[in-house]
């Protein structure tokens, strides 16, 4: 659940008018395809009408708040306040002294992640591709919802595509035959060839996942949604997650520092 003390709450009340049961100008099917957007959850799940008598969208508003951690809160309260820039529907009470005390409680929330894979911001599409973004929307959904078995299959479409990509940047043959830990491999060969790794030990850590990732296509084949298997144990889901989650994001910064153009 959300950190916000009652202050907080109160504050964030009035910036999105909820004293009436509305939230901001949104109808019950804008309020629904909001949340589906912005978050992947549905907004009328049962779960978030904490008030029997009543389904309003404040109240759904507020089961939010007292169910879903942090980071996703965080990232809904951003989003609602730029519908509400574009829209023009704040309240007539706003005042600038009350959006900047609500972006102080965004902040805070953002700085008490509880996201179960720290490296989540890792897994956003290299290049304007729907099968791309759609996994990476499918593995950011998985984790925020602390699920990250269900997404094992995804993972490792993510991965083949990010490898494929900047194997294609460096000049590295691809093709649809060569699997992924093969694709690492001739990746870190790639890097160590042009001068772009400075320690022998971050060598020995790249060089190291390529047999994780050869690994990884049993655990892709047996233990994932690709297949009618039984899903891997959660604990060993989330390491998978956060090791390949933490390459990705030094690869993402490696090839950035290179070019001068973070992807």
């Amino acid at each position: 659940m959300a950190t916000l003390s009652s202050i907080e709450k109160r504050k964030l009340e009035r910036l999105l008018g909820m004293s009436s049961g509305y939230v901001l100008d949104f109808s019950d099917r804008t309020f629904s395809i909001f949340f589906e957007e912005h978050t992947g959850l549905d907004i009328d799940n049962a779960k978030y009408r904490i008030n029997l008598s009543s389904g309003s969208k404040a109240n759904r508003l507020r089961g939010f708040w007292s169910i879903e951690p942090d980071h996703v809160v965080a990232k809904v309260l951003l989003a609602m306040i730029e519908h509400a820039n574009e829209y023009q529907c704040f309240p007539s009470e706003v005042d600038d002294a009350l959006l900047a005390e609500v972006q102080q409680i965004i902040a805070r929330l953002n700085q008490n992640p509880s996201s179960p894979v720290p490296e989540v911001d890792a897994f956003t599409a290299s290049v304007n591709d729907l099968d791309f973004e759609a996994a990476a929307k499918h593995i950011r959904t998985a984790i925020e919802h602390n699920e990250p078995a269900t997404a094992l299959d995804r993972l490792h479409v993510f991965a083949m595509k990010f490898l494929r990509t900047h194997c294609e940047r460096r000049g590295i043959e691809v093709n649809r035959d060569k699997p992924l830990h093969s694709l690492m491999g001739e990746y870190v060969k790639a890097l160590r060839g042009a001068g772009l790794l400075e320690s022998e030990m971050t060598d020995r850590i790249l060089r190291s996942s390529i047999s994780v990732l050869e690994a990884f296509n049993d655990v892709r084949n047996n233990k994932s949604l690709a297949h009618d298997n039984p899903i891997l144990n959660h604990a060993e889901a989330l390491l998978i997650f956060s090791h390949i989650g933490a390459s990705i994001r030094f690869i993402r910064a490696l090839e950035g520092r290179a070019t001068g153009n973070a992807r």
